[in-house]
């Protein structure tokens, strides 16, 4: 059977190159090729003998993004690309451009399970990816890859600083994988990305969320909250009906507590539904006392007829949390124009 190369740590290369009968230092050799110099062919790995790369093509494949097409909003600079991994699978990613630096959002599934009704993802799903394929999604978009504009044709060059991990998919419900994309690109010998310039979001699995806060990582941990009480969630998300919001804001002090980082709790504000004052008042209840942030985001549109908050509306409810001492920003929505905002990305079809 052919293995994933691109989704073994370091200590699994060491295994491999044991069992071809190499030695260990081959394995950093070849993670760097991987997660540095991000090759995507074992004829690049020109330190390697040849005999060496012959074994390597024979067992191992490298999990490839192939990008398809790409789409740079006019407004913003984002770029979203349409990627084919190895059996025909499509994904998006989108590339974020800030004056800091550059940030890219992956996805962890084809599709999504989740079946939130606001969600584009939600409408389909094939597989869990691998941690390559999510590896390779950030490659595709990062140091000597060139992001060609498939409309003017200008091209540019950017090492990318930031992952979020907010693309097609559930990431905790890919756990496995998701923690090894997270060892791989924050590993010095690679991108070197340090754990606190990546974002997870999850719609809310309590017991992955328990699991993961006892890991101690130094990620930041996004929450999609959306309501204030269970019967306006559950409208929303499915996954509300499993588990309610009082046990989600317990996982979520838990989390604080194990890691001592914040959360950030995402909003989606849709007109009519939950962005009244007196929501914004309870939302200061639900959250006093929590290390906290609220990112208010008027929903974009992608499923479902939902209509979003008024500009005026969503800054009276984001004066609501801050008079309320909760720490609350308004999203700037990015790609809105190529359809690669909050909840706009798909498994399949979504670049035409």
């Amino acid at each position: 059977m052919m293995r994933d190369i691109l989704s073994m740590n370091l200590a699994e290369l060491e295994g491999l190159m044991g069992e071809l009968g190499q030695s260990k230092f081959r394995a950093g050799q070849i993670f760097g090729w991987l997660h540095q110099k991000m090759v995507d062919s074992f004829d690049e790995m020109s330190n390697l003998s040849k005999a060496l790369r012959a074994e390597l093509e024979a067992s191992c494949f490298i999990a490839s993004a192939k990008v398809v097409k790409r789409l740079e909003s006019k407004t913003d600079g984002t770029v979203k690309s349409l990627l084919e991994l190895h059996d025909g699978a499509a994904i998006e990613s989108v590339l974020m451009k800030y004056s800091h630096g550059n940030s890219v959002c992956v996805s962890t599934q084809a599709g999504c399970r989740m079946g939130c009704t606001f969600c584009a993802s939600g409408e389909d799903f094939a597989r869990n990816l691998t941690a390559g394929e999510i590896c390779a999604q950030v490659y595709a978009n990062s140091g000597n890859a060139v992001l060609q504009n498939e409309t003017s044709g200008s091209a540019e060059q950017g090492r990318v600083g930031g992952v979020v991990l907010m693309g097609c998919g559930e990431p905790l419900d890919n756990f496995d994988a998701v923690l090894r994309f997270i060892e791989l690109v924050s590993h010095p010998n690679g991108l070197n990305i340090g754990q606190r310039h990546m974002t997870l979001s999850t719609c809310g699995l309590v017991p992955q969320m328990l699991k993961l806060a006892e890991m101690k990582l130094q990620i930041t941990l996004a929450v999609s909250l959306h309501a204030t009480s269970d019967g306006v969630r559950r409208e929303f998300m499915p996954i509300a009906k499993k588990y309610a919001l009082g046990d989600l804001l317990d996982a979520c002090r838990f989390y604080v507590k194990k890691t001592n980082r914040r959360v950030t709790f995402e909003y989606a504000l849709v007109r009519g539904v939950n962005d009244s004052a007196a929501q914004a008042k309870e939302l200061v209840k639900l959250l006093r006392g929590m290390n906290c942030h609220v990112n208010l985001i008027p929903v974009n549109k992608a499923r479902g007829d939902f209509a979003p908050t008024s500009r005026k509306d969503v800054q009276d409810f984001a004066k609501i949390l801050q008079d309320g001492r909760i720490q609350t920003t308004v999203r700037r929505s990015l790609g809105g124009d190529v359809d690669g905002a909050c909840g706009q990305l798909r498994a399949k079809g979504g670049l035409k």
